[in-house]
């Protein structure tokens, strides 16, 4: 979290006309961490950290790395055979704002969808392909080959053409 200091990244407390009360460094930090990263993000670095600690390393990284590569020659594969690949974005459809804050597992299963995509380092991008019945929206995700950003960006201009899901709002009943 040394990164998200509030003078590198992220808002300042410094510039903040407000914020008149900063005494020191560690107070910077604790604002400037406070006001740029939700209790979800600050959840995923502090586990991050705790996982490249020294004892960890080869318990988990390297583990990881090999997984990584795994994930990614599958990826490549599988875009030998398509030209890109259509998964949906998130295994539910979207929940309501603030309706899953008390619940984690349910906002790190939303990611399950985009989080190997980031892994295996292809490109992918979602977009809106429908809505549930409580007109909730539904996206789809389309995942291409290394260097295939062209081909993804033709997909998803062909459906938006073809469907008019990207200029309608949620409705939440």
């Amino acid at each position: 979290m040394a990164r998200y200091d509030g003078i590198h990244y992220g808002a300042s407390p410094l510039k903040d006309k407000n914020e008149n009360s900063v005494k020191n460094l560690e107070q910077v930090y604790e604002l400037a961490r406070s006001k740029n990263l939700g209790s979800e993000v600050k959840r995923s670095i502090m586990l991050g950290a705790y996982t490249l600690s020294a004892g960890y390393l080869d318990a988990f990284y390297k583990k990881a790395a090999r997984v990584r590569s795994e994930i990614k020659k599958e990826y490549e594969e599988a875009l030998k055979k398509y030209d890109v690949l259509l998964t949906p974005v998130s295994p539910f459809p979207a929940f309501k704002i603030g309706e899953k804050l008390s619940d984690p597992l349910s906002m790190y299963l939303a990611d399950i969808h985009t989080a190997p995509i980031n892994i295996a380092g292809v490109p992918a991008m979602s977009l809106p392909a429908g809505f549930t019945k409580a007109g909730l929206p539904v996206g789809m995700q389309i995942i291409g080959p290394m260097h295939g950003e062209g081909k993804i960006l033709e997909v998803a201009s062909a459906f938006q053409y073809a469907t008019s899901y990207h200029l309608k709002k949620p409705t939440i009943n």
